[in-house]
């Protein structure tokens, strides 16, 4: 779990927003965008999405989350956690197969990843990430699945994924198109029919003490700023509300 704060010295900020951490490089930029037009000071806590819904659930003090998908959203929604007029999707993810700049192997599909020079590839945890779970259902879909078990690592999120391989733990990684923006790696994108997509979606949390911020930010995130943001780190974009 990563917290980035960025709001000067407050000791209780005024707003938190837990995101997938396929966010951090574009929400932290958001974040920062936002604090300078309203002056609210932001809290982004980042991590897989599975672990970020248990957290609300167990009452940690969030204000909003940004999930890597929609039903995270819509189950804490159901279950009360969440205002359910303020979920949203807010943009689509898309996965690709990454490798550090220094790599000789060059990759050009999943297939690729069976060749013997990849010895480790890392995914992000399917049983709590998202873009793990693309990953593990598009590898299933080529029938690559079993057979690259052996060499598969898994890590808690896509960016300790990326971690891995920029370290070179890993030959390869399947991560968020997202983090390859600024990145020193090479990175081929994966079709997107090989999985279902990843519509990303947000939410006020229901025990907010910061519902008006929260509110505001979730509005910041879907207007031209946000969506001008998230275009710029690979994501697709919904259709702007009338």
């Amino acid at each position: 779990m990563t917290l980035v704060l960025l709001a000067g010295c407050s000791p209780r900020p005024l707003l938190t927003v837990s995101a997938a951490s396929n966010l951090e490089p574009a929400f932290t930029e958001m974040s920062r965008r936002f604090e300078q037009q309203t002056g609210t000071p932001v809290t982004l806590n980042f991590g897989a999405t599975g672990t970020l819904a248990q957290q609300i659930a167990q009452g940690a003090p969030v204000d909003l989350l940004a999930s890597a998908d929609r039903s995270t959203v819509d189950d804490l929604a159901a279950r009360g956690l969440l205002i359910a007029d303020t979920v949203q999707v807010y943009a689509r993810g898309q996965i690709v197969l990454y490798t550090r700049a220094d790599v000789s192997v060059s990759l050009q599909s999943l297939a690729d990843l069976t060749r013997a020079e990849i010895k480790r590839i890392a995914i992000a945890n399917p049983e709590r990430a998202p873009y793990g779970r693309a990953a593990q259902e598009a590898l299933q879909n080529l029938k690559l699945w079993d057979a690259l078990q052996p060499k598969i690592v898994i890590a808690e999120n896509a960016q300790q994924a990326q971690q891995y391989a920029d370290s070179g733990n890993v030959d390869a990684a399947v991560i968020a198109r997202s983090l390859t923006v600024g990145a020193k790696g090479r990175w081929t994108p994966i079709p997107s029919e090989l999985h279902k997509p990843i519509d990303q979606a947000l939410g006020v949390v229901q025990a907010t003490q910061s519902e008006s911020a929260a509110r505001a930010f979730a509005a910041f995130v879907t207007g031209p700023t946000g969506r001008a943001v998230l275009s710029r780190y690979g994501y697709g974009l919904p259709e702007a509300n009338e």
